[in-house]
């Protein structure tokens, strides 16, 4: 028994209902928007854009705690208006349900500076183009009196959190609250190239950031690394524009720090955009490693709703499911492509050294090569809402998906496949056991991945390339060619279900009771039956017959939770993961072992196999398979230039 139960209803003292004071009203507010300095630096940039500056200068003193000053140069705020921008709910950006339907500003709840000047000394200090001269007027007192600026608004904040002491407490040291409020800034800044920052902490300017082009801009925040080591993201599914740089997996941190995501300009945390981000990653991500990307959305208004927290930093998309199939395609698309093959063009795209075709199988070119591909492998149109990221001309290369026979034929190809690449006289995939004949080599500087010249240790091939020497781990690259082509094999085809000869049931949860009774359908269309058994208990009557060897409740209880949380996203996400690992685990005993030696032939079939496969710079569990050195690196191993 509680304490609060132990008392008698007819002790507790009556709470009359009553209307709160305005004052407290936006203490409460206060509460929600500003959670330290940062908050602050936050909502007062955001009504700086919109008023059209391109030039914010923001000073801080104590990290914040004592002093923020946000100056703009934007279009100023009306005599007339100036006492209106500090109550609540005041606001220029949206007058009606209709333009809250479409917010296209930083800004639009008319709620902060209310919020800001009920825990904090405010003053505002604003001119407008056609005004004699500026005013300000302070918060506390209401007065409003004569002062000197060029055209645009200051805002200045001081002793945040003075008559709120208790939160005040829980503020960090000067040097943390700066952090936080760089941070604030710095997202602003990758937003909105075509405006300048500048921050000045104690008078000293400690970040400043130029107006600029996107690609400049994003040097200027994240460093030359991030830009040189990421990769253009460029993706358009019907309303939807997904564009910016994700980091190649080798930059890959142990924080995920560098994550940034724009809706319509404006920075945001969703966990269906970061879910589809890191599903993108699954295969070529080593560990708990954490992407590295900057990713601007750009969709029409009417899809996303932006009113659904006070600090705007979180949004609701109208169609979640293609927003996160979109992100997905986008950086998957952009990762696809490895180093290892970039740079081919023409023939060298689609053949080898030797004149072997993509697949392996010799035939003779003229009139009949290509040769017609079965109807199971021919490419299937993409739905206009979104196209796949590896399609070409409106078409993508994916096996057509007609039922469980098409899952199992594919199943039976994967197997086949499999049986291929066993252990034994190690060959490119698809060829016969007998090695290529020699055949005459290009020069090294027209292949990405160079002409291999020797092996170390039955592990590493040594190639030469234009660049210098390139070093690749035999095992790991011939794993991901082998698992690309395996999970090529099955494509999209149709999962099909196996019953369990005895149903394994499980206790289960209201949640789990739930999704179980709510998407059945979609569980089914997965492969999975699962249904209650009596009160309390699910049981699991079929699987998808890929996962057989797996544990049913297992994979259920997995499913079931991702449903919960993502929808059918989290399924098929679910799923495709259980496959991609079975999959992986085949292509890891179906790979050239360690040891085995090679010939000059097999080597160079082995790189320029690895320059037509996709995401070839990392094996299946995301440790990198090949590495350059450059000349100038080797020189620097002996000194030489010195």
């Amino acid at each position: 028994m509680t304490v609060a139960s132990a008392v008698p209803a007819a002790a507790l003292p009556r709470r009359p209902i009553r209307e709160l004071p305005d004052e407290l009203v936006s203490q409460i507010a206060a509460g929600e928007v500003v959670e330290r300095p940062a908050s602050v630096v936050r909502e007062l940039v955001d009504n700086a854009l919109d008023a059209g500056a391109s030039q914010i200068n923001v000073k801080l003193m104590a990290g914040g705690v004592r002093s923020i000053v946000v100056e703009d140069d934007g279009i100023g705020i009306e005599s007339a208006e100036l006492p209106l921008a500090l109550r609540r709910h005041a606001t220029s950006k949206i007058g009606s349900l209709d333009d809250l339907e479409a917010v296209s500003t930083m800004g639009f709840r008319g709620e902060a500076l209310a919020a800001i000047a009920s825990v904090a000394d405010v003053s505002l200090l604003s001119r407008t183009a056609s005004a004699p001269h500026a005013l300000r007027l302070d918060a506390r007192s209401g007065e409003l009196g004569p002062a000197a600026r060029a055209v645009g608004t200051s805002v200045e904040v001081r002793e945040l959190f003075f008559n709120t002491p208790a939160r005040r407490k829980f503020l960090k040291s000067d040097s943390t609250e700066l952090a936080h409020a760089l941070e604030a800034v710095r997202r602003h800044a990758l937003a909105r190239p075509d405006v300048g920052f500048a921050v000045w902490h104690e008078g000293k300017l400690v970040a400043q950031w130029r107006p600029a082009r996107l690609d400049q801009r994003i040097r200027d925040v994240l460093g030359e690394e991030f830009l040189e080591g990421s990769r253009a993201v460029e993706h358009a599914a019907g309303p939807l524009t997904i564009q910016g740089r994700t980091a190649l997996p080798e930059l890959s941190r142990a924080r995920a720090d560098q994550q940034y995501v724009f809706v319509n300009g404006r920075y945001v945390r969703d966990r269906l955009i970061a879910h589809g981000v890191r599903a993108a990653y699954e295969d070529v991500l080593h560990g708990h490693r954490q992407p590295a990307y900057v990713l601007f959305a750009t969709i029409v208004p009417e899809l996303v709703d932006v009113n659904v927290h006070p600090t705007k930093i979180e949004v609701r998309f109208r169609d979640g499911r293609a927003v996160h199939q979109a992100v997905h395609r986008a950086v998957e698309g952009a990762l696809a492509v490895s180093r290892a093959g970039e740079g081919l063009t023409g023939a060298a795209a689609v053949g080898d050294a030797s004149g072997l075709p993509p697949d392996g199988a010799r035939e003779p070119e003229g009139p009949g090569w290509p040769p017609t591909p079965p109807d199971a492998l021919r490419p299937t149109p993409v739905p206009p809402w979104l196209p796949s990221a590896t399609a070409a001309n409106g078409f993508m290369r994916m096996p057509r998906s007609d039922g469980p026979a098409q899952g199992a034929l594919a199943l039976q190809t994967a197997a086949a496949l499999y049986a291929q690449e066993a252990p034994g006289p190690w060959r490119v995939p698809g060829t016969t056991a007998t090695a290529p004949a020699a055949t005459p080599l290009p020069p090294a500087d027209e292949w990405p991945l160079g002409r291999a010249i020797a092996q170390i240790g039955g592990v590493y091939v040594l190639a030469e390339n234009r660049h210098g020497l390139v070093i690749v781990d035999m095992h790991a690259a011939h794993e991901r060619i082998v698992y690309e082509r395996l999970k090529a094999s099955i494509g999209a085809a149709a999962i099909e279900s196996q019953p369990l000869l005895i149903p394994a049931s499980f206790p289960a949860s209201p949640t789990e009771i739930a999704v179980a009774e709510g998407q059945r359908d979609t569980l089914l269309a997965l492969g999975l039956d699962v249904s209650p058994l009596s009160p309390g208990v699910l049981a699991v009557r079929a699987r998808p017959a890929a996962l057989a060897g797996g544990d049913a409740v297992a994979l259920a209880r997995s499913v079931l939770a991702e449903l919960a949380e993502l929808g059918d996203l989290g399924a098929q996400q679910v799923l495709q993961r259980a496959r991609d690992e079975i999959l992986a685990t085949m292509a890891c005993h179906g790979a050239v072992r360690a040891n085995r030696q090679l010939t000059l032939d097999e080597m160079n079939a082995l790189l320029r196999d690895m320059e037509r496969t996709e995401r070839a710079d990392q094996c299946n569990h995301g440790r990198p398979t090949w590495r350059q050195l450059g000349m100038r690196e080797l020189d620097g191993l002996f000194l030489r230039g010195r």
